[in-house]
């Protein structure tokens, strides 16, 4: 295999097992009376990890030589995502589920931000192409992936805002 095929089944694999504890957050969450915001974007969701992963397959070249640096970023940007996960623990899923009368998360780095896995995703999306120097790819997908982001962070915030007020009226 060659290092971009090495590094796309890494994670790829990752996000399998991400799949895999999702799923189980998500089916408790939903037992306990949870509800999911935004179902429809899901498949867009899943359908732009695939293509991305994709792509970097099928049009970075096969002898294309890692650059230490922007894979060194993108391993960092891997541990910030297991802190996220952590940290939201039985919380964290790939959809957006809200339980009524649940705490919100102020644990780990969500003392300092609102949306840190959104910001891992969104550095993650170009750093790994440019990694192995596919800077249209970098471009292409890191703007595709902004408005995405955008567009999940706006129905993730709309469920949350009911527990937010919730807080700020304490």
């Amino acid at each position: 295999m060659t290092p971009v095929q090495i590094v796309i089944a890494l994670v790829a694999a990752e996000r399998l097992i991400e799949l895999v504890i999702a799923q189980r957050n998500t089916r408790a969450l939903l037992e306990a009376g949870g509800s999911e915001a935004g179902r429809g974007q899901y498949p867009f969701i899943v359908a732009f990890h695939v293509l991305w992963l994709a792509a970097m397959l099928v049009l970075i070249p096969a002898d294309a030589r890692p650059e230490w640096g922007w894979l060194g970023l993108f391993a960092l940007l891997q541990i910030a995502r297991a802190w996220v996960i952590t940290s939201l623990g039985r919380f964290w899923t790939t959809r957006v589920i809200t339980l009524p009368g649940a705490a919100l998360v102020r644990r780990g780095p969500y003392r300092f931000l609102r949306h840190p896995n959104y910001l891992v995703v969104a550095l993650e999306i170009p750093i790994l192409p440019l990694a192995f120097g596919a800077w249209s790819l970098a471009f292409g997908f890191g703007l595709a992936n902004i408005a995405l982001l955008a567009w999940r962070i706006m129905v993730e915030d709309k469920a949350l805002a009911d527990r937010r007020r919730a807080i700020l009226a304490l």
